[in-house]
């Protein structure tokens, strides 16, 4: 016992050095300190903010974090840089969420007037920030407030999907993370209401950065969003419909270069009809897991079932299937495949999203996806240990 009340004490004595240490830091993150002083202690902060006991320490100081935020946000160069990733960093870790907005509130509002100006250099450091944010209820519910409580005018939505589908918005900035951001919002009721506005054309303006080549960050938030959009069986008539037409979209990243008989290639949208022989695939495993599931969502009702059997969806889905190297995506194709091809649901039924799972079937559901999830881990191990060094 004494032992352990010796390693204590030191370990508190050691904590406490660093709390002061931190401390110290303070008056050189103010705005107003001497530039290379200033930076060096940024970049002290920035090389904290790459473990986990330091992000710790520094979720401590809470005057240290709000002199942080707005050194993100200040016109100095050297040090707005690191101090805006340092808060990519912070925001990253799911319990510093709380401690971050309570030291600065006016810290989201800030971030999104940053990430949206079309000339600041770190706008997308300020979209990383809020998309890790975001990835909470809480937090992401908080920026929800602030979209929807910004001044009359153009909502800041609309300024988002802009900023995110115009080339060259920020010529200094990729502005990337403005995508997860949108997905991440998209699981709020209120923004799937925006996004789904027929007048608006959103969903319409985001289809084609389904193929962003340069980025596989704003693919994956653009598909996460489309997934999410998904849910709203309401609108998958619309979706499906000729004003969006949105499943070729969804199947083209899970084509390859197959080629398909005449009488099958016919019965694929025109879009997926002889795709070039070096025609890749989406290289990331998890879009492709997204993307199939925005699908299957479609397959909620049995309209929506038919139209994903009528273009032509299980062809592509066949293949896919065949080449589909990782297990987990793999799983969820046989899923859908299952559900085209299988026999429709009993009277009463025909909405998948709708009905009622008793709870002890839900249970053995759980358990049959956990053996599932199971499985698909033990053929990772598998395939890991079967690949060249």
């Amino acid at each position: 016992m004494e032992a352990a009340a010796d390693a204590t004490s030191v370990r508190g004595a050691v904590d406490d050095g660093a709390e002061a240490e931190a401390g110290e830091l303070l008056p050189f993150l103010a705005l107003g300190a001497r530039a290379d002083l200033q930076a060096a202690a940024v970049r002290h902060v920035l090389a904290l903010t790459g473990s986990g006991p330091g992000r710790a320490l520094l979720g401590r100081q809470a005057a240290l974090l709000r002199a942080l935020a707005e050194l993100a946000a200040s016109r100095a160069p050297a040090s707005a840089c690191d101090a805006a990733r340092a808060l990519v960093n912070l925001a990253a870790d799911p319990v510093l969420h709380e401690p971050l907005l309570a030291a600065d509130p006016g810290l989201l509002a800030r971030l999104l007037g940053r990430a949206l100006d079309p000339q600041w250099p770190w706008a997308d450091e300020a979209a990383a920030t809020l998309a890790n944010l975001s990835r909470e209820p809480a937090p992401c519910a908080a920026v929800m407030g602030v979209l929807e409580a910004a001044e009359p005018g153009e909502p800041v939505l609309e300024r988002l999907v802009r900023a995110l589908c115009t080339p060259n918005y920020n010529s200094l900035a990729p502005l990337h993370y403005l995508a997860p951001l949108l997905s991440n919002l998209s699981q709020r009721p209120a923004a799937r209401s925006f996004l789904l506005d027929s007048d608006r054309c959103v969903i319409q303006r985001l289809l084609p950065l389904i193929q962003a080549a340069d980025s596989s960050v704003r693919r994956g938030g653009v598909v996460g969003t489309l997934r999410n959009c998904c849910f709203e069986h309401r609108h998958h008539e619309w979706l499906l419909g000729p004003e969006v037409d949105i499943l070729p979209f969804l199947l083209l990243p899970l084509a390859g270069p197959e080629d398909f008989p005449e009488e099958e290639m016919e019965r694929l949208p025109v879009d997926l009809q002889y795709l070039p022989p070096d025609k890749q695939r989406e290289p990331d495993a998890d879009i492709r897991k997204m993307l199939i599931e925005a699908i299957m969502l479609l397959t909620a009702t049995a309209p929506g079932r038919q139209q994903v059997r009528d273009q032509g969806a299980y062809l592509v889905l066949r293949e896919l299937h065949s080449w589909e190297p990782e297990p987990a995506v793999r799983m969820a194709c046989e899923k859908l495949i299952q559900v085209l091809i299988g026999d429709e649901p009993e009277c009463g039924m025909e909405n998948l999203l709708e009905v009622q799972v008793p709870e002890d079937v839900e249970q053995r559901l759980q358990q049959l996806d956990r053996h599932e999830q199971e499985q698909c881990e033990q053929e990772q191990q598998v395939q890991e240990r079967r690949a060249p060094p």
